[in-house]
């Protein structure tokens, strides 16, 4: 007899390859998640009510001192339980007062996650100002670097033709549209998009739409879909929208970013440009989130997302990561643009870990490999 502690990623494929009984699966398998969840600015009440429902059932709640005296009307605190007991205390703190019942609503959403397929975007940018030259390509030199990258393992490939690198040069949208018509034209001609999903790395709503009509089926909106015109196009050509969260534009963005809380903050973007996609007729089933690694964020902000991008798996959409050779890993470990790959293959898988499913690089054939024995080890 022999006994050693294991890492179990798929509880559920554990279990039955263990040959578990079937209803024991679903039943055993929620017990073996350990979910925690942050929770700021709580009422003291509620706080002392959500305690003790937690340890009636075998959770806990951590708090700070001061709560038993009732010190402070708020106070933050950690949720500690298994999947089992989240959804038990989910459904009873719906009948408490002092904000429980939306404290419970929050939680049954982390109780509905969609696991999506991994996927690997690759990125071509038709201009020569990018802030990785490796990325710069027009016409037949594009078409062949995206032959290349189908090849190696890319199921979507983005294109976009202004660059949106820190203090980036302002492109109006002929010379935009002009730098990417021919790309375009090739890819209709030679009916690539039957191959993979093309992506328009665009906010510009006559540039998107050219692309769409060219067999494109996802919009990559650096903006967020701040436009309304860049969601009913969306709909119109029944793609998929990208929504990225920046604080300023390009030009701004990296001039000294502050937030209140870089998770609050981010999250509550996601509700509000969710809820305005949803409100023209845009499915959320339709919308991917990426939170702007580097747009307008230091490298805590980005390390804080990385670490926590979990989180943002509540909303039900596909979480795209895009942190393909960033200045973020020169912050960490100074090294030139060039010698980066290592460091976003590190940061990639991380995020991958954390829920992320869409992967957006500029090296397509080693975040493949990479990509497989990562899910070899999980």
């Amino acid at each position: 007899m022999n006994i050693y502690q294991i890492d179990i990623k798929d509880s559920k494929q554990f279990l039955k390859n263990l040959d578990v009984q079937g209803a024991g699966v679903e039943i055993m398998s929620k017990k073996m998640e350990l979910l925690t969840f942050f929770i700021k600015d709580l009422k003291t009440p509620a706080i002392n009510i959500l305690k003790q429902d937690a340890l009636s059932i075998g959770a806990e709640l951590a708090v700070p001192s001061g709560v038993i005296l009732c010190q402070k009307e708020q106070y933050d605190c950690l949720l500690i339980g298994t999947k089992k007991h989240i959804e038990i205390l989910s459904k009873k703190e719906l009948s408490q007062p002092f904000g429980l019942k939306k404290i419970a609503k929050e939680l049954q959403k982390f109780l509905k996650i969609k696991n999506y397929p991994i996927e690997i975007m690759g990125v071509i940018n038709a201009n020569d100002d990018s802030f990785f030259a490796g990325s710069r390509f027009k016409d037949s030199d594009a078409i062949a670097k995206i032959e290349q990258m189908i090849d190696d393992g890319a199921t979507i490939i983005d294109i976009g033709a202004v660059s949106s690198r820190p203090n980036a040069d302002i492109v109006t949208p002929k010379e935009e549209f002009d730098r990417i018509r021919d790309i375009c034209d090739t890819i209709k001609k030679k009916k690539l998009y039957k191959k993979v999903s093309f992506s328009i790395d665009s906010y510009t709503p006559s540039v998107i739409e050219y692309a769409l009509n060219s067999g494109f089926d996802i919009i990559n909106d650096i903006t967020g879909a701040s436009d309304s015109r860049v969601i009913e196009l969306a709909i119109k050509y029944k793609a998929k929208l990208c929504i990225m969260h920046m604080q300023g534009t390009p030009q701004t963005m990296q001039q000294n970013p502050k937030y209140s809380d870089i998770m609050v903050d981010i999250s509550d973007f996601f509700e509000e440009r969710i809820e305005k996609c949803e409100s023209i007729g845009l499915n959320r089933e339709d919308i991917i989130l990426d939170v702007g690694v580097g747009f307008g964020k230091s490298l805590e902000h980005n390390l804080t997302l990385i670490k926590n991008m979990k989180h943002f798996r509540k909303f039900g959409s596909p979480i795209l990561i895009g942190a393909s050779r960033k200045s973020m890993i020169d912050k960490i470990i100074p090294t030139p643009t060039e010698e980066r790959l290592a460091g976003t293959l590190a940061i990639h898988l991380k995020a991958i870990d954390n829920g992320a499913s869409i992967v957006r690089c500029h090296d397509v054939k080693e975040h493949t490999q990479a990509l497989k024995v990562w899910e070899a080890l999980s």
